[in-house]
């Protein structure tokens, strides 16, 4: 009873300060940043940090096991895999640009979690055989922290290409209409040709830092993900006497795999990156959410312990 209220205190603390801090964001975001507020915004991240993994620790006392059996306790993971993500670069004063994606994925994921339609898998109950392995630990928090960082890297390499997109349609606007005003203006000509450059400029350094960031990131969660597909295979092994069964969720994973594989290849390629890349990492990001939210939508295959409360009939 204790454990059961304490996991619900924590529960509401932590989703009640990422709301304040989205909101801060927004703030800072459509007004001129202010220093004040955006610094309560990131200590905001680093405590809903600390109440989400004291929440993951109070239902693993109370259960007996590692709180990742089903998909209420997947989704506090990984709202907590976010948080981790937003605090690394936070100490090294570079968190500007995964601060922006980090903040609402974990809202995001922590507010589906805590809603209604997950109510009834709430409670912690007790592992399937197939579930008592010392493997659940290492598989299941790999799997879900590659992605977890595969989303936030995505979600960067979609930015990329917004803006991206966005410039290369002003410019073919402005240089048109700047073409004809040049006719009439004369003198202003220079100022005008300045102002674009400097424009021209910070848009391109947001975009090299996108870049760079999405990289970086969706790299980590490659290295993730390929550790959580291996160790998988052997749980599999011992589990069900083979280590790749062709299961919906392997299937999907799989492909997951090969997609980022492409990307970092693409990576490899300095004609291919930037935009190019982007759009493989921005497949990649509707990938993921087929394989770890879709698959469960089906109930079905050897992966069906995540799946939603209708299917546990």
């Amino acid at each position: 009873m204790i454990f059961s209220t304490l996991e619900h205190i924590l529960t509401h603390i932590s989703f009640s300060i990422v709301s304040i801090v989205i909101t801060i964001h927004l703030i800072t975001f459509l007004v001129d940043e202010i220093v004040k507020l955006y610094d309560s915004s990131e200590k905001g991240i680093i405590v809903t940090f600390f109440c989400i993994t004291g929440l993951l620790v109070t239902r693993w006392i109370s259960s007996g096991h590692f709180p990742l059996s089903d998909l209420y306790e997947s989704l506090i993971f990984l709202s907590w895999s976010f948080s981790l993500i937003h605090i690394i670069p936070y100490f090294k004063k570079n968190v500007l640009i995964l601060s922006k994606i980090t903040g609402p994925s974990a809202i995001l994921t922590q507010g589906f979690a805590t809603s209604g339609i997950l109510t009834e898998i709430h409670q912690s109950g007790i592992l399937v055989p197939a579930l008592q392995s010392e493997w659940l630990i290492m598989h299941v928090s790999m799997m879900i922290l590659g992605y977890a960082a595969l989303l936030c890297g995505s979600l960067l390499s979609v930015a990329l290409l917004v803006i991206t997109f966005r410039k290369n349609r002003k410019l073919f606007y402005k240089s048109n209409g700047f073409l004809n005003e040049s006719f009439f203006l004369g003198e202003n000509v220079v100022e005008n040709t300045s102002f674009f450059c400097a424009q021209n400029y910070y848009r391109s350094q947001l975009i090299q830092q996108l870049d760079y960031w999405s990289y970086r990131v969706i790299s980590l969660g490659f290295t993730f993900l390929t550790i959580g597909i291996l160790s998988g295979a052997v749980w599999a092994n011992e589990a069900w006497g083979s280590y790749w069964n062709w299961d919906p969720k392997e299937t999907w994973a799989f492909i997951t795999w090969i997609v980022f594989a492409i990307y970092l290849h693409t990576r490899t390629n300095r004609n291919l990156r930037g935009p190019n890349s982007a759009i493989v990492a921005s497949i990649g990001f509707l990938i993921i959410w087929i394989c770890y939210f879709g698959v469960n939508l089906l109930g079905i295959g050897l992966h069906s312990y995540g799946s939603f409360p209708s299917t546990f009939n």
